[in-house]
């Protein structure tokens, strides 16, 4: 049994993490050996690679946990790399011997910061973005040098002539006045022996940008400034610490305009030659402003994933539209911006102008923008071929209109270059079908574009917002395609920050608009961190966010003149939904059905999180509250004769999903599901708030193959009929393009707008057949049970938890059904076997009953359902289905 991945905070060896009692992760391999698990472990941390001397030794403990395992050892300390390994056995006491080493490596921590804000005084050109240059000098040979900077804006940072990092947005979006995250670099191999210099530019950005339609900055606070220390570390011992201070010297540069909305104008014939390098650089440079001291003490170390080039894409063609105007095709709907080459002679320009779709004529479409201009202009300086992408913007399109470009355009001259949070991918999932194929493509691509720092709405008009709602429906398809947990941390961190001192919770998160809270939009603030906890069995985030989750309940308790009923204020209702007619937004189901339907939902998330953690009391006081939400449910919006008094189907769903109804009255419910759909011709009419669990409430239900037929629909509405539309990414609306071709409004039409993208939950769940098991979170006992129905006859795909790679691949064909399984060391699966018999049963052409690995068989609804250990197997039997 030998340890591998090792993991500190969900990261691999994390450089600046200011947690006291850090945790540490890691997968086993076990060879061939079924039903592994780790029954001993045992962890060193050391300040040295030679681990001589420890630092802190755990002790061979009899522990079977490899995942959230907290250091116990002495205090840290600050800006200091640890080393790290573990030794695992298993029951029989075998062991491998060490892991390889690891390491993560502290913050500041609590030792505070010697630098002072700085700023460049105006020129009197507030929006040209200011370049920053300190020299010093190195006087000895470097053991390690590490920068930490953060800036009010967005900063960028160069040493000696090169980039510092290639973290992108940073410091990121956060809420400034109460958490401002600062970054850390090492820069050991860019010093050199005398001259240095360090160079910053610094951007508006989120920061004091235009951002949100209210047109305001978020925070009020003054824009572009930095804060930064570079500390020195000398092999004889010594230390050399530079900061900012009034030693910095600060110029225009060439950026003459930047907006996260707009995009960006530069200028190369301003360039400032060595202007971050040690010398005598161009231009003209003044002293800066130094802060008085304070405004420090928000400032905490990155906890979000930083924002990366993740990967890039050729262009697939270069267009012509009926208006002449010259195009660009990306042929994905895409989020960053595009690297272009360009030679011509000085004060020639580039213009170049981003969106998503072209019209029904074959021009192009801005109106979905709305304001947002997403236009990138660059002014030559000539002398050979010049290089350029956007320093402080990002664009979401698929086409580019070459609006100005000295000479022809070549295709090669263009790279569209990927930009998010540089999450790791975990979820896989294909079918026989190219269309469901390409729904999951559409998903992922979805998330790409939308999860930049915060989960955005959407990623091209002028919005861009951390939409409560919008990420809580999303929240578990989002953790089965990528590792989203330190995403959603700092997302969540930001939600308990903004919640008011009544416990609501706004719209958008960071609150860059203001708005009243709305029920399914709020009630990210339970959804999101019990999520977190299924999908990777992180009790310390359901803890920190414990005390939002409470009084997230306690605002809604407190509206009203019934207190089990939400039956006051502003809700979105079941926004978009198809069934109210007409252009209204909002669907037709009762806003006050759907306000009471969370409210039971978040408080029964509060009492199982409280049993959790153990807060017993609490555990008992919120099941209580739940159960009489759920009565006052009934009373109010359910009929003498058992009928929901709302005729639509997301209030069905609801009644459904969140299991408010007695048993009579569920099975009314699913049967008027049935019915509503069929009177659309098999279609839905939800909105953002029935989607979600509109095909779960089927398939739970009974009426699977309902679901299976309505995700299967191509015709509007339905999660395919974008796809024949073209549609690389998700609609914000089922008909962002009508039949005839023509457009929604433009006021509210983002062709990438993951929410309906929720499905992927149920197509991870149900039809691949993998599922999380709130009992033992983090996938340590996975759910395993495919249901094939209609055309979904086949699927494969796999889920990397924190155990390990959990694959599935299953095929109905001919009466026989095959499954094949993997199941990672030191986790379980349950399985159930759909359409199958104990005795039919063979795996690995064995009796199911002879199988090693396999244990508490039993008969369960519709097939026979079983316990496996870890190992890899396979399946076989005559499918009565």
């Amino acid at each position: 049994m030998r340890p591998y991945d090792l993991r500190c905070e969900y990261i691999v060896n994390p450089l600046g993490i200011d947690v006291k009692a850090p945790r540490f992760y890691w997968k086993l391999h076990a060879g061939l050996e079924r039903g592994a698990m780790q029954g001993v472990r045992r962890i060193q941390v050391a300040d040295n690679a030679l681990f001589d001397p420890v630092y802190w030794d755990s002790g061979e403990e009899a522990d079977g946990e490899s995942a959230h395992v907290v250091y116990a050892g002495p205090e840290l300390k600050a800006r200091t790399r640890y080393w790290w390994r573990v030794q695992a056995w298993d029951a029989r006491s075998f062991s491998d011997g060490w892991s390889e080493a690891a390491w993560f490596e502290t913050g500041l921590m609590d030792e505070g910061w010697a630098a002072h804000w700085i700023s460049a005084e105006k020129s009197g050109e507030d929006e040209i973005c200011p370049a920053l240059r300190r020299e010093f000098a190195v006087n000895g040979a470097v053991r390690s040098a590490r920068v930490y900077a953060t800036a009010k804006g967005l900063y960028r940072l160069w040493l000696n002539g090169k980039p510092v990092g290639d973290w992108l947005f940073t410091p990121g979006w956060t809420v400034y006045r109460k958490r401002l995250q600062y970054q850390v670099y090492d820069v050991t191999e860019l010093l050199r022996s005398g001259g240095n210099a360090l160079g910053a530019m610094l951007g508006r950005g989120w920061y004091s940008g235009d951002i949100g339609w209210q047109e305001k900055p978020e925070s009020g606070l003054p824009p572009r400034e930095l804060l930064l220390e570079l500390h020195i570390d000398y092999a004889d011992g010594g230390e050399q610490v530079i900061t900012t201070d009034s030693e910095w010297k600060a110029a225009d540069s060439p950026l003459l305009y930047s907006a996260i909305y707009h995009g960006e104008q530069y200028d190369a014939r301003l360039e400032l030659p060595g202007w971050n390098e040690p010398g005598s650089p161009g231009g003209c440079w003044r002293d800066v402003s130094v802060a008085p001291e304070g405004g420090r003490g928000v400032v905490v170390a990155q906890d979000g994933l930083p924002v990366r080039r993740i990967e890039e894409i050729a262009p697939k063609a270069v267009l012509r539209t009926n208006d002449g105007e010259t195009v660009l095709d990306m042929g994905q709907n895409m989020v960053g911006f595009v690297r272009f080459h360009v030679s011509g002679n000085a004060g020639d320009r580039v213009v170049l102008k981003h969106f998503e779709v072209l019209d029904k004529d074959n021009n192009v479409y801005f109106a979905n923008l709305r304001r947002a201009r997403q236009t990138v202009e660059y002014t030559l300086k000539s002398g050979g071929e010049e290089i350029f992408e956007p320093f402080f913007s990002f664009q979401g399109f698929q086409y580019v209109m070459i609006a100005e470009w000295p000479g022809e355009p070549d295709i090669s001259m263009f790279t569209g270059v990927v930009v998010h949070s540089d999450m790791e991918q975990t979820g896989r999932f294909s079918t026989a079908d190219g269309m469901i194929n390409q729904l999951q493509h559409n998903i992922v691509w979805g998330q790409k574009g939308n999860f930049l720092d915060v989960p955005t709405d959407c990623p091209q008009r002028d919005e861009r917002l951390g939409w409560t709602g919008d990420a809580q429906v999303f929240i578990s398809t989002a953790c089965f395609n990528y590792l989203a947990a330190p995403f959603y941390t700092k997302w969540l961190r930001d939600m308990a920050a903004e919640q008011t001192d009544e416990g609501g919770i706004p719209f958008v998160v960071p609150a860059a608009v203001t708005g009243d809270s709305s029920s399914a939009w709020g009630d990210a603030a339970t959804v999101c961190p019990w999520t977190v906890y299924e999908y990777y069995g992180d009790t310390r985030l359901l803890e920190e966010c414990y005390p939002m989750m409470k009084r997230w309940v306690g605002y809604i308790r407190a509206q009203g003149q019934d207190e089990y009923l939400w039956n006051t204020g502003f809700h979105f209702g079941d926004w978009l939904g198809l069934d109210a007619g007409g252009d209204s937004y909002v669907g037709a189901t009762s806003r006050d059905l759907i306000a009471t339907a969370f409210y039971a939902l978040s408080a029964r998330l509060v009492a199982q999180a409280a049993a959790i953690l153990g807060h017993d009391d609490d555990a008992e006081e919120y099941g209580k509250l739940y159960k009489r939400v759920k009565r006052a449910f009934r009373d109010e919006f359910v009929t003498p004769n058992g009928r929901l008094a709302c005729p639509t189907q997301t209030a069905q769903v609801l009644g459904l999903h969140f299991d408010l109804l007695n048993k009579p009255s569920r099975k009314r419910a699913a049967n008027t599901l049935k019915e509503l759909i069929d009177e659309r011709k098999g279609h839905l009419s939800t909105g953002f708030v029935g989607t979600p669990y509109l095909c779960h409430a089927l398939t739970d239900n009974g009426l699977h193959s309902e679901a299976c037929a309505l995700v299967m629909k191509k015709d509007y509405p339905s999660w395919l009929y974008p796809i024949t539309k073209g549609a690389t990414t998700m609609w914000e609306h089922w008909d962002c393009i009508k039949p005839d071709g023509s457009f929604w409004s433009p006021d509210m039409n983002s062709f990438n707008h993951y929410a309906y993208g929720s499905i992927g939950d149920w197509l991870y769940r149900n039809i691949l057949g993998i599922a999380p098991d709130a009992s033992r979170p983090g996938f340590q006992n996975v759910r395993v049970n495919p249901l094939p129905c209609g055309e979904f006859t086949e699927a494969r795909g796999s889920f990397v938890s924190l155990y390990g790679e959990i694959n599935v691949a299953w095929k109905l064909a001919e009466g026989r059904f095959e499954l094949n399984l993997t199941v990672p060391v030191n986790a379980t699966a349950t399985v159930i076997l759909p359409g199958a018999s104990k005795r039919g049963v063979t795996e690995g052409g064995r009796p199911l009953g002879e199988a090693e690995g396999i244990s508490d068989i039993a008969r369960s609804d519709g097939g026979v359902a079983f316990t496996a250990g870890s190992g890899t197997y396979k399946f076989e039997y005559g499918y009565k289905g």
